[in-house]
């Protein structure tokens, strides 16, 4: 639950050179929000954030917008700096802050919770980890009691302080007015020449204990600096968001090869079988069964449905209808109850109602059809004439013949029947009949002259 009484800020500055990248380390995705997104989902709970920007700032705001203050680190001057630019810029009266990185995806809002909840008698609490392998990473060092003492970074660690397990994951919660005072009384006395927000610590912890807090799960402190730890972070979070699901009642045929990004919602008794690729928006109904090979993206699929080796994209299917295999909803497609999209069929911008199939090599676009409507193989919704788009609209109980070319604007009106082949290019009424397309003609004998004449050539 959000809490007045914290500010969270977070990190994101850094131009993460290891990376190798035009864009900002923290815009990087790991399943379906960019790194300082996942950071910011975890603080929501804490209090407001304020995003510390500064290489790609404009990016990094394009992605975020309003829903975050910014304070602008213009030069990267090390982490306490980063904090300092925060305070002269941003309007910090909350009784507590909260500093995190903004490259840590898989922290959570639960552990945050627990790290501020420990901070009654404190002038501060450290987030730490115990981690089988250190390296890299400044070590906690405790007095003989267990208090906190002092982090010692990798570089500066004597042969026994190395051996220490227990680490800094860079997350921490001051008391905002101490946290301002220390701020003002650090120095950048290092290689460097930076100033380290844990000098604060050492500050703050001559007049008031400082806390520790160790995680009870490691990988929450995985910070991310180049594209391999991208990828081991992407897969510690996608086995955890698996298992969720697979917990709530979802069958995962093979998980170590189906994709689920973060916020996906997904009924129970549903069976999602490897190469699927379900981005983030998306809302999967019960009893669904997802052959491999489908991509959605904000797509909503309602109860009961089949999908197979299809693209959904920012679409929606009711309850009971089939799709694919091969089918492509774009932007806008809404799919009623009971429906057959079939193989090769293409639907943009168009509503489809409740029964209908259009079964197989179609295209709809920019258009209505209503229930119970049969669009036969081959028939194209013509919505383009070059410069404009148009919008044809379908009734109920429409029959359209394969191989039919519908000329937006057009209305069929209910119960028409379109003979296959036609070309339609003016509305029809309800219950008639069009044929749209040239009588044939008969020259009996023809073929068999043509061929003989091709006997005589050899």
């Amino acid at each position: 639950m959000e809490n007045k009484d914290f500010t969270c800020v977070i990190l994101a500055a850094g131009q993460g050179t290891r990376m190798k990248s035009d864009m900002p380390k923290v815009l990087h995705k790991v399943c379906g929000l960019a790194l300082v997104e996942h950071v910011i989902q975890a603080c929501r709970s804490i209090g407001e954030p304020v995003v510390i920007i500064g290489n790609g700032s404009e990016k990094v705001k394009a992605l975020l917008g309003d829903g975050v203050s910014y304070a602008l680190q213009a030069e990267r001057k090390g982490t306490g700096h980063a904090v300092m630019e925060c305070f002269a810029q941003a309007e910090i009266n909350t009784e507590y802050t909260l500093v995190c990185a903004g490259d840590m995806p898989l922290i959570t809002g639960a552990s945050l919770e627990k790290l501020c909840a420990c901070m009654e008698g404190k002038g501060a609490c450290v987030l730490s980890a115990s981690m089988e392998d250190p390296f890299g990473y400044g070590r906690i060092i405790r007095n003989a009691d267990g208090t906190f003492k002092k982090i010692v970074e990798q570089k500066d660690a004597t042969a026994e302080e190395a051996l220490v397990n227990e680490v800094n994951t860079s997350v921490y919660v001051f008391k905002t007015k101490l946290l301002a005072d220390a701020l003002k009384r650090i120095t950048p006395a290092n290689a460097q020449g930076e100033y380290y927000l844990t000098d604060c610590l050492e500050i703050i912890n001559r007049t008031e204990p400082i806390g520790v807090m160790c995680l009870e799960d490691a990988t929450e402190a995985f910070g991310i600096n180049d594209r391999i730890q991208l990828a081991e972070a992407a897969a510690i979070m996608q086995r955890k968001i698996n298992n969720m699901h697979m917990r709530n009642g979802v069958t995962l045929v093979d998980p170590c090869n189906t994709y689920i990004e973060a916020g996906v919602e997904i009924g129970s008794d549903t069976v999602i079988y490897p190469g699927s690729y379900i981005g983030k928006g998306s809302k999967i109904g019960k009893n669904c069964i997802l052959m491999g090979g489908n991509r959605f993206d904000n797509a909503v699929v309602g109860d009961g449905c089949t999908v197979e080796a299809s693209v959904l994209l920012n679409c929606k299917v009711g309850d009971g209808t089939t799709v694919g295999p091969n089918a492509y909803l774009r932007p806008k497609a809404v799919i009623g109850n009971n429906a057959r999209i079939g193989d090769f069929v293409e639907i943009k911008n168009a509503t489809i109602g409740d029964g209908s199939k259009v079964s197989h090599l179609s295209y709809v676009g920019d258009a209505t059809v209503g229930k119970k409507c049969n669009i036969g193989c081959g028939t194209v919704f013509v919505n383009y004439d070059g410069k404009h788009k148009h919008r044809s609209v379908v009734g109920d109980n429409v029959f359209v013949g394969s191989n039919s070319n519908l000329i937006a604007p057009v209305e069929l009106k209910d119960g028409a029947y379109i003979a296959a082949g036609s070309t339609v290019t003016r509305d029809i009424p309800s219950g008639s009949l069009c044929v749209a397309r040239s009588r044939e003609y008969i020259k009996e004998g023809w073929a068999d002259e043509l061929r003989r004449s091709w006997e005589r050539e050899k």
